[in-house]
C-alpha cells in the first residue's frame, strides 16, 4: 500500500522547478547557438524588452561580429604571409586580394558597413594599407568614424620628380605609385616651368586627393635644367623633397635624339647635331640633348635654394638592374615602409627592363609602353667617345657633390 502510493503521487514541487530551469537554460543554449550562425534575426522575440536594453545588447553582438570578421581577414593575410605582420608586408594589391579571399571564405558581406566594422576594431592596429585600398582613412574625428576616401583632400606636392628627360621618371613614378602612402598625379603639370602664371591654386587642383600620412607627387624632368624652377619650389615650400633619376649622359642624350627622331624622321643626324664643328671636335653644349647631361652645372643652380639632403639622386642604370634596391632608397628619403620589394617586379627581356607584376588599381602585369625602351640608332664609336671625353669632367665633379660614383667613365 505505502509502496504504490509513492509512485502515484504527483512529483514534488521542488523537482518540478529544478526541471523548468533545465529546460529554461537548454533553450536559451539553443538560442544562443542559433544567434552565432547570424540567423538570430529572423527569430521571433517571445520577450521584448525596453528600447534601451535592447540598444544595448545589439551593439555588443554588432562589435563581436566585427572583431569575429577581423580576425579572419587578419588569419588570412598572416597566413599568406607568415612571420611578418600584415600591415607591414600587405602592399595595396596584396591587400586587395586578401579582402577577395576573405570573402569568399567567410561568406560574409563585403561592403561599406563591414569594412568600417572591422577597420574600427582593429584599433592599435596599424591596417593603414588595408584601409586604404578598402577606401577608407584611419584618420578618425571627433565621432570615431573613418573617412571615406573621396572626402580627401588635394594638397600641393611634398616631393617632386625634377629630372631628367630619358632618365628614368616615368619608371620610376609608375613603380612608386604602387605604395599605398603614394598618390602622383599621371601627367606632367609643367607648372614650374610652363604654366607658373596659372597660380598655385591652379597647380594643387592638379593633384589627386589624398588622406593624412599619404604624400602627393608630381613628376617633370624638365623642372632640372629650368633657371626659375629652384626658387619657383621654394617660393612653395622650402621643405619639399626633391628626386632627380640621371642616366649615362652619353646614353641619355642617344636617348633623346631617338625620341625626337621618332617623332621629327628628317631632323639631322646624331653626329652633325653634336659638333658645332666636327673638324675641331668642339662640342654644341647649345643643344638640348647634350645640354641636359651636363649635371654637375644644373645641379648648383638647385643647391643655391635647396641643402642636399632634400634632394635624392636616383641612378638610372641600377632602376633597370636593380629596381628594388633604387626603390628602397626613395621609400627611405620619402620616410615611409619598404613596402615595395623584389616580389613587386620581374624582367621583361623583349624589352630590356623590369615591369611591375601588378600595377596601381590592377591584377595584371604592366611594362610602360610602347614608347620607352626604343632601339638606338647605331652612333659613329668616335663621336660617342669625344662625347663621353667632354662630360667627363662634369661627371667627376657631379660625384663630389652627391657623394656617389655613378660608373659612367668606367
Amino acid at each position: 500500500m505505502a509502496f504504490s502510493r509513492v509512485f502515484s503521487d504527483p512529483p514534488s514541487r521542488s523537482i518540478f522547478k529544478k526541471f523548468v530551469v533545465m529546460l529554461s537554460t537548454l533553450l536559451t543554449s539553443l538560442y544562443f547557438l542559433y544567434c552565432l550562425t547570424d540567423r538570430c534575426g529572423t527569430m521571433p522575440t517571445p520577450v521584448r524588452a525596453s528600447d534601451q536594453v535592447m540598444g544595448f545588447l545589439a551593439s555588443d553582438f554588432k562589435d563581436w561580429q566585427s572583431l569575429r570578421r577581423k580576425r579572419l581577414l587578419q588569419k588570412i593575410i598572416n597566413n599568406n604571409n607568415p612571420g611578418y605582420e600584415a600591415a607591414k608586408l600587405t602592399s595595396g594589391l596584396d591587400a586587395e586580394r586578401n579582402i577577395a579571399r576573405a570573402n569568399e571564405l567567410s561568406g560574409l558581406e563585403a561592403d561599406t558597413n563591414v569594412l568600417r566594422s572591422d577597420l574600427r576594431i582593429a584599433g592599435s592596429l596599424d591596417l593603414a594599407s588595408l584601409a586604404r585600398v578598402a577606401g577608407f582613412s584611419t584618420k578618425t574625428g571627433s565621432t570615431g568614424k573613418l573617412s571615406q576616401l573621396g572626402e580627401g583632400t588635394k594638397k600641393l606636392p611634398q616631393a617632386i620628380i625634377i629630372g631628367v628627360k630619358k632618365g628614368g621618371t616615368r619608371a620610376l613614378l609608375e613603380f612608386l605609385r604602387v605604395h599605398p602612402d603614394i598618390r602622383a598625379v599621371g601627367a606632367e603639370p609643367h607648372f614650374f616651368d610652363r604654366n607658373y602664371d596659372n597660380g598655385l591654386d591652379w597647380y594643387r587642383d592638379l593633384m589627386p586627393k589624398t588622406l593624412e600620412g599619404q604624400i602627393t607627387m608630381e613628376k617633370t624632368p624638365s623642372y632640372f635644367v629650368t633657371k626659375e624652377a629652384p626658387a619657383r619650389i621654394y617660393a612653395m615650400s622650402r621643405d619639399t623633397k626633391l628626386i632627380v633619376v640621371v642616366r649615362d649622359p652619353v646614353t641619355r642624350a642617344i636617348s633623346d635624339y631617338t625620341q625626337t627622331l621618332s617623332k621629327k624622321p628628317d631632323i639631322p643626324t646624331f653626329e652633325s647635331l653634336t659638333f658645332k664643328n666636327r673638324t675641331t671636335g668642339l662640342i654644341d653644349t647649345s643643344w638640348s640633348a647634350v645640354q641636359i647631361g651636363i649635371y654637375a652645372k644644373h645641379l648648383d643652380n638647385w643647391l643655391q635654394f635647396f641643402p642636399m639632403r632634400q634632394i635624392l639622386f636616383v641612378s638610372g642604370e641600377r632602376l633597370i638592374s636593380d629596381p628594388a634596391g633604387e626603390l628602397g632608397r626613395v621609400q627611405d628619403f620619402l620616410g615611409l615602409k619598404r613596402i615595395i620589394t623584389d616580389k613587386h617586379f620581374y624582367f621583361n627581356q623583349t624589352k630590356g627592363f623590369p615591369c611591375l607584376k601588378k600595377a596601381e588599381g590592377s591584377s595584371k602585369p604592366h611594362c610602360l609602353g610602347k614608347t620607352k625602351g626604343r632601339t638606338h640608332p647605331n652612333i659613329d664609336p668616335e663621336v660617342v667617345q669625344r662625347l663621353r671625353d667632354f662630360y667627363r669632367p662634369f661627371n667627376m665633379k657631379f660625384y663630389q657633390m652627391t657623394g656617389r660614383i655613378f660608373g659612367w667613365d668606367d
